[in-house]
């Protein structure tokens, strides 16, 4: 545990010296951010800007160049799934060592919010269905990044668990789940971690007192975060979610991000000035910035807090990502232990489906980062198994949008120049501004603030007979004519909610179909939107897409089907894309896309040595799981992902990986189908039963239970025991510490995953929190050990994990009776039982 001392124990008198130094002016612009990225300086009182970035899949950075590369970590889902918080740790050194790398002070995560429903577009960036998984996962990445100088922003506080409407809408959850489900991950990472700061959601919470935004509602931001439980830290805004001055204010927001545009520029000094916001709130905010920066460094003459924090520059950043995907792949089935292969038992591998030519290895949305490298599976299989003949087909087709307009050799000017035209107009329609390019990405970025509209016009060429598809995809106001054929438009003006709601990322296109018998030319003449947001660089959206007659699916099986049959291997790679799991939206369907499922079939119908790895961040479904000999869940693994699954493949690493959430059979079976506002509201119907939870309280079988996962090896757990109080117990929590015996009975050295679930003595039907789930998690470890060894693993199950809340005390208690504890390999194969009598403890 970290001996840093600045968290609370530090004396604030210096910060009160500078506090006192500043004007009202200069305390509401600490108040603000400078920028999208930055904090206030105030250089007379030594006080640096500050640098923040996203995000939960590395450290994105500051600058603004748009080449700016980091290194690409797994999805959040991927670390927990390895339950390890060990490795845990280390990701939260990876994280210091990129930001620093990055000038950064502050990253912008982790992200504890539960995966209340497999649709939730930001699944990927979240850990767990479970909040003790969560919040045991979360601690050690928070700490371990704060001891070495950097600080963590933790997010999304709180119930913000869906991205439909995610800027309005309204969650209406009861006292007891907020308490013992939604805010626990929170409370976990402030008493123990001591976060620096927590980021307040867009959204709002109905707790049944208090209907408000999040960073208006006083009784949870003060309440509960600062007077409850002592957060010292920075609220920080989500990025334009401030809507009001003094209502934000007096509920606990300490800055608004970005800057310096925003209700709390000059809004909020008028109303210091006028006494609607006191003096008094407005210097516990600012006392609040000045300890951060005390934290991270940014004040002259004081270091970086944390006793690591020159323990950074040693990291080895390309191998524990390498190591961390690799280990937290899950064996979903393995009937005839086909992993690992032996590197020189295969000579030809047919590689196969389209995220084997092209893998989805980071999310969309504030996750994303420009990879700093990326590699191919085919490369990184040729090179694991001795160089044997790889055969990559993408086999179906998993894309729904037209691909972006490759101008190379087929799109000219007006003038007839190679590439785009790009015209930034004035109000009046004149042009501004001219430049022709021959590399168009789909954006134009800090437009000048005069332009109104960004017209692109360019005529492209279509060779090939067949069906195109030619078009442009927007946001905003805007006209597109397509071949002389206005295909679409618009005229709302709009702002940095598409930026909000990432319809900016991947807008539908509006499109042309056309039939072509010989070589023929379409113009495309499209007049958009000059987005001016407030908060965010502008910029203008369009982005030409053009899909060429291709093969058919059905052709594209076949050559998959034949690759297969003359292979000694098949690898079948599916999953989702870019299109499908996002910040911003909500999935449609848990159904793989396109034809990947009938792609499985056929090719394990081809070849019966076949392994299916899913690449994948949130639960889809794999109505063939019960036929396919191995099937691998892969996550979106990073930048190291290709190399990682070559690892897994050939035996050098184990996939330990355990699942950190359900994995439906049937969509009709998931509790919570989706988290769609009704009139605006969310409401979280199934209370404390989250997740796995509710899969037991209704009795449903999953294909894949919660803490799933083979491994490599067999395990036999022996016993199982309660450690005495007062021996060697792991902590003074009074909770209860288990030592369980477990067997490798395998052929291999391998890593056990030990979970411990508890279930609830029988209450009367009126006692607290007597609607208790039928088992829940109280805590695990990981344990290794080589072919036929006998280890024993502690298990710590904290006494918070037994305690329930109580409404009508509105404190915690903990019945008394006896109390289950299973042990097991997931929350669906449980071993071992210990029965422990708790005495009840009350506030």
């Amino acid at each position: 545990m970290s001996t840093d001392t600045t968290a609370a124990t530090r004396p604030d008198a210096h910060l009160d010296g500078l506090l006192r130094q500043l004007t009202t002016e200069e305390k509401v612009r600490l108040v603000v951010g400078a920028g999208l990225w930055s904090t206030t300086a105030i250089d007379r009182i030594g006080l640096r800007a500050m640098h923040v970035s996203d995000g939960p899949a590395g450290v994105r950075g500051v600058s603004d160049d748009p080449t700016e590369t980091a290194a690409s970590f797994p999805a959040p889902s991927a670390l927990a799934a390895t339950w390890d918080v060990d490795l845990a740790g280390e990701v939260g050194a990876l994280f210091a060592a990129e930001a620093r790398r990055h000038g950064v002070d502050l990253v912008l995560a982790p992200q504890v919010n539960l995966q209340r429903t497999p649709v939730g577009g930001r699944h990927f960036e979240c850990y767990s269905e479970d909040p003790q998984l969560t919040g045991e996962i979360a601690v050690h990445v928070v700490r371990s990044a704060q001891d070495r100088g950097v600080g963590m922003c933790v997010k999304h506080f709180v119930a913000n668990d869906s991205e439909t409407e995610r800027t309005t809408y309204l969650s209406r959850v009861d006292e007891r789940t907020l308490r013992e489900v939604y805010l626990a991950p929170f409370e976990r990472l402030v008493r123990e971690a001591r976060a620096w700061s927590v980021m307040g959601a867009y959204s709002g919470v109905d707790d049944g007192t208090t209907a408000a935004p999040v960073l208006e509602h006083r009784p949870l931001l003060t309440g509960v975060l600062k007077d409850e439980w002592g957060f010292d830290g920075v609220v920080v805004s989500d990025w334009v979610a401030t809507n009001t001055v003094e209502k934000a204010a007096y509920g606990g927001l300490d800055l608004q991000m970005p800057g310096p545009d925003g209700p709390w520029g000059d809004g909020l000094l008028e109303a210091v000035r006028a006494r609607r916001v006191s003096e008094a709130v407005l210097d516990d905010k600012v006392l609040r910035i000045l300890r951060l920066a005390q934290r991270v460094g940014a004040l002259d003459g004081v270091e970086a807090s944390g006793e690591h924090r020159d323990e950074v520059a040693d990291v080895d950043v390309r191998g524990t990502l390498r190591r961390l995907v690799g280990r937290s792949m899950v064996v979903l089935r393995d009937d005839e232990r086909a992993l690992p292969l032996a590197a020189d038992d295969v000579r030809r591998i047919a590689l196969l489906g389209p995220n084997a030519v092209s893998p989805f290895v980071q999310g969309g949305g504030s996750a994303y980062v420009r990879p700093e490298r990326s590699s191919t599976p085919a490369e990184a299989l040729t090179g694991a198994f001795d160089g044997a003949t790889v055969d990559v087909h993408p086999g179906a087709v998993s894309r729904l949008l037209p691909p972006q307009l490759d101008l190379a050799g087929r799109c000219t000017t007006p003038d007839g120049d190679a590439g785009v035209l790009v015209e930034l107009l004035d109000a009046d329609g004149t042009v501004l501004d001219a430049h022709t390019t021959t590399t168009w990405g789909g954006w134009l970025r800090d437009v000048r603030d005069d332009a109104v509209t960004v017209r692109l016009r360019t005529t492209v060429r279509l060779d090939e007979p067949g069906r195109h598809e030619v078009g442009v995809g927007t946001v905003g106001r805007h006209l597109i004519a397509i071949g002389g054929q206005v295909v679409s438009t618009g005229d709302q003006v709009v702002g940095a909610e598409v930026i909000l709601d990432s319809s900016v990322n991947q807008p539908v296109p509006a499109t042309l179909v056309l039939d072509v018998t010989e070589p023929t030319t379409v113009d495309v003449d499209a007049h958009v939107q000059a987005v001016h947001p407030v908060g965010y660089a502008s910029f203008a959206r369009a982005e030409l897409v053009h899909r060429v007659p291709g093969t058919s699916p059905d052709e594209l099986l076949a050559v998959a089907v034949a690759a297969a049959e003359q292979a000694d291997l098949a690898v079948v790679v599916v999953g989702t894309n870019e299109e499908i799991e996002s910040e911003g939206y909500d999935r449609t369907s848990l159904a793989l896309p396109g034809t990947q499922d009938q792609l499985v079939k056929a090719v394990l119908a081809a070849n019966p040595r076949t392994v299916v790895v899913v690449n994948a961040g949130a639960p889809v479904l794999l109505p063939w799981l019960d036929e396919v000999p191995c099937v691998v869940w892969a996550w979106l693994g990073g930048q190291e992902w290709p190399e990682a699954l070559a690892d897994v493949l050939t035996g050098v690493t184990e996939p330990s990986g355990r699942l950190p959430w359900t994995l439906p059979a049937h969509e009709d079976d998931v509790p919570v189908p989706d988290a769609v506002p009704v009139d605006g509201v969310v409401e979280y119907h199934e209370g404390v039963h989250v997740g796995y939870r509710s899969w037991l309280r209704l009795g449903r079988t999953p294909a894949a239970p919660f803490g799933h996962g083979l491994g490599w090896t067999t395990w036999e757990h022996e016993s199982a025991e309660v450690v005495p109080a007062g021996t060697d117990a792991t902590s003074a929590d009074h909770g209860i510490d288990l030592d369980v015996i477990v067997v490798n009975t395998g052929p291999r050295a391998g890593r056990e995953v030990v979970q411990v679930y508890v279930e609830p003595p029988a209450d009367p039907a009126q006692a607290p929190g007597a609607d208790r789930p039928v088992r829940w998690l109280g805590g695990f470890t990981v344990v290794h050990a080589a072919p036929g060894e006998r280890t024993t693993a502690r298990v710590h199950v904290p006494a918070d994990t037994l305690r329930t809340w109580d409404t009508a005390g509105h404190g915690w208690v903990t019945p008394a009776g006896t109390y289950t504890l299973r042990v097991g390999r997931s929350s669906g194969d449980l071993r071992l039982t210990v029965d422990v009598e708790i005495p009840s403890t009350a506030p």
